[in-house]
């Protein structure tokens, strides 16, 4: 069985940013709420059947923060509006049949890896579907990513490791230590500086991994960086250990769901939500040949 699992958060974001502020009569927000709902249609009918869950943050990760404190200090107030929706966005994930996996303290990213890894060693496929580059370093035979649309990119577009070679010069097994030498801006991780990704993908290529560069430093070119290098090799240990995802967490592979007509039908109405019920309605008679 295919799984889809889906980075609640990572999506409910380019819902909210990429909407107008629409609102229901009230003036409750449901910008994000019907890119959301659409997003969700869409990734019900792609491959189907296939069962699917959603992965969202609750709190983050002690154990990075205890390594680092500044993790992600960087991160600015989530916006109002976007608070307000999000426990919508899970109630509708639950409704729609793709339960929502949480865990206090721990990232969901940690969680939905270890779930990937779970359906991969029971024989299954897993989607990870996220915009997220940590992903590419669980990208494998049996576990792909699918990035959602861009502006210039109107559709959802796989990522597999031929793409991540393509796009970051790097195999998928290389990607963590690709980003514990480069820093990730996006979670407050200092990298070294002036290394960018073409010249470490160069001396991933020369040397393999991240504890091979250390070691070998006096090798590297340009030699600018041999003794930065060798004076930084336990804040490199250390960025590895913050970006490497965590798959050791007891995650379930998920159960292929039905959704609750009735109740989605009850929710958008309620949201005011009239182009989605459209929408809810054609999805129905074409996935599940009933009529709502």
């Amino acid at each position: 069985m295919d799984s889809f699992l889906i980075d609640g958060y990572n999506l409910g974001f380019r819902c909210f940013y990429a909407m107008p502020e629409l609102s229901r009569s009230d003036g409750f927000p449901t910008g994000a709420l019907h890119a959301f709902f659409a997003s969700l249609l869409k990734l019900g009918s792609m491959n189907a059947p296939h069962a699917t869950a959603v992965f969202f943050d609750l709190g983050g990760s002690n154990v990075r923060r205890e390594l680092f404190p500044q993790y992600k200090a960087n991160r600015i107030e989530t916006p109002e509006q976007f608070k307000r929706q999000i426990p919508n966005m899970k109630y509708l994930c639950g409704i729609f049949g793709f339960p929502v996996v949480e865990c206090e303290g721990v990232e969901a990213d940690d969680l939905l890896g270890s779930c990937a890894l779970r359906v991969k060693e029971s024989g299954g496929t897993a989607t990870m579907v996220s915009a997220d580059k940590d992903f590419a370093q669980l990208i494998s035979p049996r576990i792909r990513q699918l990035l959602p649309p861009k502006p210039r990119i109107k559709e959802w577009t796989e990522m597999d490791s031929i793409g991540v070679k393509s796009k970051f010069g790097v195999t998928p097994s290389q990607m963590a230590d690709l980003l514990a030498l480069v820093g990730d801006t996006a979670d407050n991780i200092p990298g070294l500086g002036g290394v960018g990704p073409k010249t470490a993908a160069k001396w991933l290529k020369d040397f393999g991994d991240l504890e091979s560069i250390i070691k070998r430093y006096d090798w590297l070119k340009p030699e600018k960086f041999r003794e930065v290098v060798r004076d930084s090799a336990e804040l490199l240990r250390r960025n590895l250990k913050l970006v490497t995802i965590d798959t050791s967490h007891a995650v379930e592979v998920p159960k292929n769901e039905t959704p609750d007509f009735p109740e989605i039908l009850n929710f958008l109405e309620e949201m005011e939500m009239k182009k989605s019920v459209i929408s809810l309605r054609n999805f129905a008679r074409d996935q599940y040949q009933i009529d709502i």
